[in-house]
Parts: C-alpha cells; sequence; structure tokens
C-alpha cells in the first residue's frame, strides 16, 4: 500500500491545479490512497461540498480538517452525510461530523483519524485521551492506521507521535503551512513528519499575499488577507506499508507542481 499525504491545501487556484494533477501524479507513482488536508481550500477559509466533491472526484480519498473546517455553515450537513471529510475528533460531540473513518481501499481498511492540538489553539479535549478512545472503540476492524495531527506546537505533534508510536502506522502533521525536515520511522515503527507543508503558492506567506502579512504585522492593524498569485506547489510525504510488517516500510517528502 503506498499513500501519499498532502498538506493543506490553501484556496481555489490550488484546488484548481490539484484537479489538474493528481491523477496522473498516482498513476505515475502508483498512489493507492491519499489523504489531503482540507479546511483552507476556499476562499476565506473553510471548505465547501461542492470543493469538497472536486477533490474526491480529483482522487483525493479522504478530507482531514483543523480549527478552520467550520467556517463555511453550508458544509456542516455534509460534515454528517460523507464519511471521507473529518473534522478534528476532540471538538465536542454535539458539533456536526466525525473525527474517525474507516474507508475500504485496495481490500485494505485503513482507519483515519483528525485530531488538534491544544497549544497555542483551542482548549478543546485532550488530543491523547481522545485517540486512545477512537483506538479502542476500533480495535480489531482496521488493517492500517493514519493520523492528522492539526497543530501549531512541534513539540506537541512529536509528544503525541511519541505517545501512539507502533499503535498507529502513519502520523503526520498539518497546520502550519511549512514543511518539516524530519520524516522518518519512528523508533517502534510508525512512520511520522511533523508538517506536511503546503499546497499553494509557494511564493507567499503561507498562501497569502505577503504584502498584506507585513502591513499586518509592521503596523498591527485590521488587514484583509488576500490569497496569493503565482505558481502553485504541493508538499506532502510518501509512505510504504505491505501487510507483513507492522508501521511503515519508509517515508519520504514529496514535492510537485
Amino acid at each position: 500500500m503506498k499513500i501519499l499525504c498532502l498538506g493543506d491545501v490553501v484556496g481555489p487556484a490550488a484546488v484548481d491545479r490539484l484537479c489538474n494533477v493528481l491523477w496522473k501524479y498516482r498513476k505515475e507513482h502508483q498512489i493507492d490512497f491519499v489523504m489531503l488536508n482540507g479546511e483552507n481550500a476556499d476562499a476565506g477559509n473553510g471548505i465547501t461540498k461542492a470543493t469538497a466533491q472536486r477533490l474526491f472526484a480529483a482522487g483525493v480519498d479522504v478530507i482531514t480538517g483543523g480549527n478552520h473546517i467550520f467556517k463555511k455553515r453550508e458544509v456542516y450537513r455534509y460534515l454528517d452525510d460523507e464519511e471521507r471529510i473529518l473534522r478534528p475528533a476532540n471538538y465536542p460531540a454535539e458539533l456536526p461530523g466525525k473525527g474517525d473513518t474507516i474507508l475500504d481501499v485496495c481490500g485494505w481498511r485503513i482507519l483515519v483519524i483528525n485530531v488538534q492540538g491544544t497549544v497555542f489553539m483551542d482548549a478543546l479535549d485532550c488530543p491523547f485521551r481522545t485517540v486512545e478512545k477512537i483506538l479502542e472503540r476500533n480495535a480489531g476492524r482496521y488493517d492500517l492506521s493514519l493520523m492528522d495531527i492539526h497543530a501549531e506546537a512541534t513539540s506537541e505533534k512529536i509528544a503525541l507521535a511519541r505517545h501512539f508510536d507502533g499503535k498507529i502506522d502513519l502520523i503526520v502533521g498539518t497546520h502550519t503551512h511549512v514543511p518539516t525536515a524530519d520524516a522518518r520511522i519512528l523508533p517502534k515503527g510508525s512512520g511520522y513528519v511533523t508538517d506536511l507543508g503546503m499546497c499553494g503558492v509557494f511564493e507567499s506567506a503561507l498562501g497569502v499575499d505577503v504584502d498584506c502579512i507585513i502591513q499586518k504585522l509592521r503596523y498591527k492593524i485590521p488587514t484583509k488577507f488576500e490569497l496569493s498569485d503565482g505558481n502553485v506547489t504541493f508538499q506532502g510525504v510518501e509512505f510504504v506499508k505491505s501487510p507483513q510488517t507492522a508501521g511503515a516500510e519508509f517515508v519520504t517528502r514529496v514535492e510537485f507542481s
């Protein structure tokens, strides 16, 4: 099983480009499963049902979310109805959607977990205990497990990854939009990277026009963020998992346009 995990997709231009290139990339690299963080897919953050459906048609198998997943209220019912789109599991249970799903792909039952960090972010339920409960509830129901940790602090992502090392096959971080250089196999066998990076305009400030960010940070005044124009780059990692081994066989960074 070869898995491609892509970082936060930022804005309609990145979605358009992904729709043009992903299936070709999948075929050339023999990708069996694609996970993408989609919480910034639409203009002004968030994701709509229409955009999610475009991403699925483009070759994405599961969409994970984060702190912007509830930005577009029109997606709320879709979060309840569609098994392939997730929001962080440690948000209150009363909210739309779910934080884990099991998908059948190429004869594999793949458990995907989406959880959000709490350091420098909203005070949600404990991500450690939330994920432990998910693993306990789904014990024996899956062949491979994958987790997206949507978090600000690298230390929290690493702590979560080391806690679940050997219990979850593939663990990736999202949210900062900056790829980290630590893609590796952890001591107990889990594939890991602290942050996948971003699917968006590389010559930007996390996908946003640089001048907007300079004005905001220099003058400390309210500033409307505009998405940057330019060439779109896709950043992430590829994992390989075989039925004979626990965890990942290898993990490597990828970047394409």
